[in-house]
C-alpha cells in the first residue's frame, strides 16, 4: 500500500488516461502504417513502433498497479506536531547555515524541483517522526548532513 496526496493520485490517473487514450492509439496506428509497407523482417519503422508499444504497455501496467495499491491521505487526520507524509519542513543545514524547505511526499510524487522529497529517501527517513527543534544527522553520498528542523506545517498538496 502506498499513501499519497489527492493531487498526486489525480496526476497519475491523468497520465494513465493520456497513455491509454492518446499515446497507445498513436503507436497502434504507426504499427499498422509500417505493416502496410511490406516485408516486416527488415522494416525498421515496424520494429521501432513495436518496441514503443511494449514500452507504453509496461508504463500503463506500472501506473495501474500504483493506482491499485494507492491510498489517498485524509489531510484532516494529519498533524504538524512531527514530520510525516505531506509535512512541509523548514530545515537549516548546520554546516553552512543555509535554509531549505521540503515537502515529504510519496515516492511517486517526489520531485526535487518542486521541493518534494520522497519519504523513502535518506533525508525523508531521517526526518520521519522528528519534531521542530530536533537535529538530525543524515548520511548522504557527499557525507553526513546535520540538519535542524525549524518548523513543520502541513502541505497544501
Amino acid at each position: 500500500m502506498e499513501y499519497m496526496s489527492q493531487e498526486g493520485y489525480d496526476k497519475i490517473v491523468e497520465e494513465l488516461r493520456q497513455l491509454e487514450k492518446v499515446e497507445l492509439p498513436r503507436v497502434k496506428d504507426a504499427i499498422a502504417e509500417a505493416r502496410d509497407k511490406g516485408d516486416l523482417s527488415e522494416n525498421f519503422e515496424y520494429h521501432a513502433a513495436k518496441r514503443e508499444q511494449a514500452r507504453l504497455l509496461g508504463r500503463i501496467r506500472f501506473k495501474q498497479r500504483v493506482l491499485e495499491f494507492a491510498r489517498v491521505i485524509d489531510m484532516s487526520r494529519l498533524s504538524s506536531d512531527s514530520v510525516g507524509l505531506l509535512s512541509r519542513v523548514e530545515l537549516t543545514n548546520l554546516a553552512n547555515n543555509s535554509r531549505m524547505t521540503y515537502t515529504i511526499a510519496s515516492p511517486h510524487e517526489a520531485n526535487l524541483r518542486d521541493g518534494k522529497i520522497s519519504i523513502k529517501s535518506p533525508i525523508g527517513q531521517a526526518l520521519l517522526n522528528k519534531k521542530a527543534g530536533d537535529v538530525v544527522e543524515v548520511r548522504v553520498p557527499a557525507g553526513v548532513l546535520r540538519l535542524r528542523i525549524e518548523s513543520i506545517s502541513l502541505s497544501n498538496s
